[in-house]
């Protein structure tokens, strides 16, 4: 049997070639970054130094696809206006920065409207998406909106709002969607159990489509059902539950797109070795394939 395509959220500490050692460490196929230092703006320009070894030890180690996460710090939909044109400045040079090193997806929240409303901060991140867009034509990475749990006023807890941001943009085609399982339960979607699981995977389906999703965050929930609380847990031990992800590592739909732990750990990587283990055991576990 192949290995399945899970990893984490690998520490670009020391350089951005550096993730892949660390990831192929504790077990990964797969692995998600950032491209900058999280806690700021702006970055320096990316050298050819840089992304060579980036390349090559992307090559060695043999991890990928890698997904990038955009620092948390971009709104897309900030009333602000400040933030608004920072927020839209960083993460079209966020879309340049995979563009160089080859990394085909860029995960970001939506953003929160901050109290104008939903369908305005929809709108402003329609917006901002296709400023980054325009000014990055012909590009291969993706856009990749993750869901959210709907802490505050944040956006893309609902399928519908997903869909109404990638039917709004110029260029649908460069859009996808990352499930964050701790996310989608706290925002109300069960999946617990084969019978929520399928409900929730066929209105995913239904609404954004199976063929838009291209990575899985998986992480458990400390905060219960519909909490729209955000906060991880490591796999089955907390309120999801093994059973979740059993469902989604059998899921022969879901064979091919990367499942990458966001779960709390420490400096010597132990807690994703374990998370790791539990995802492969769970893969291999003897119930019978999900499929639709």
């Amino acid at each position: 049997m192949s290995q399945p395509l899970i990893g984490a959220h690998m520490s670009i500490a020391g350089g951005l070639h550096l993730a892949f050692e660390r990831g192929a460490s504790v077990g990964c196929s797969t692995i998600q970054i950032f491209t900058k230092n999280n806690n700021q703006w702006y970055a320096k320009p990316l050298t050819d130094e840089e992304i060579r070894l980036f390349k090559s030890s992307q090559k060695i180690f043999k991890i990928k696809p890698v997904a990038a996460h955009t620092a948390y710090l971009i709104n897309l939909c900030a009333s602000n206006q400040d933030i608004l044109e920072k927020s839209r400045l960083a993460f079209t040079e966020e879309l340049r920065r995979c563009e160089m090193l080859g990394i085909p997806y860029l995960i970001f929240h939506p953003g929160a409207h901050t109290g104008a409303g939903e369908s305005e901060g929809i709108k402003k991140i329609i917006e901002s998406l296709n400023l980054a867009h325009d000014q990055t034509k012909n590009f291969k990475v993706k856009s990749v909106l993750e869901t959210t749990a709907g802490q505050g006023s944040s956006i893309g807890y609902r399928f519908e709002q997903l869909r109404k941001i990638i039917d709004g943009v110029d260029n649908p085609e460069r859009m996808k969607v990352c499930i964050d399982t701790s996310h989608i339960f706290a925002a109300g979607y069960d999946i617990r159990n084969e019978i929520v699981y399928r409900k929730t995977m066929t209105e995913f389906n239904n609404i954004v489509g199976i063929k838009k999703l291209a990575v899985i965050h998986c992480n458990d929930s400390k905060k219960e059902l519909g909490s729209r609380v955000d906060r991880h847990e490591h796999i089955g031990k907390g309120t999801i539950g093994k059973e979740a992800f059993r469902l989604i590592m059998q899921d022969k739909r879901l064979v091919k797109i990367p499942k990458i732990l966001e779960t709390p750990k420490g400096a010597d990587l132990a807690e994703d070795k374990m998370n790791l283990a539990v995802l492969r055991k769970l893969a291999n576990k003897s119930k019978l394939p999900i499929s639709d």
